[in-house]
């Protein structure tokens, strides 16, 4: 399961892409529009990477999977060191 936007984040989407505003850093991240689309496919609901893989695929027939697959791991990763996204929750049973 890969982490959920921080709920101290707020995301506003652009044209030509998107910003996140990391409210408790007081700092602006610009991300490119298929940043914004991992991100927004990042606030479903128990998401993994093969199915973000496959809807990126489907959005961007014409992209290779295994790019599809390390540039939303990187971009993933830069999000969780830079605090934007968080480990999910689980709920008990």
């Amino acid at each position: 399961m890969l982490p959920s936007p921080s709920s101290a984040v707020i995301f506003k989407r652009l044209d030509d892409g998107a910003v996140a505003y990391d409210s408790a850093a007081e700092v602006y991240y610009g991300l490119n529009d298929v940043a914004a689309r991992i991100w927004e496919l990042l606030d479903g609901a128990d998401v993994t990477l093969d199915a973000l893989v496959a809807a990126l695929r489907a959005e961007y027939p014409e992209a290779d999977d295994a790019r599809l697959r390390a540039d939303a791991s990187a971009l993933i990763a830069s999000l969780a060191e830079h605090g934007l996204v968080q480990a999910r929750v689980r709920a008990s049973a």
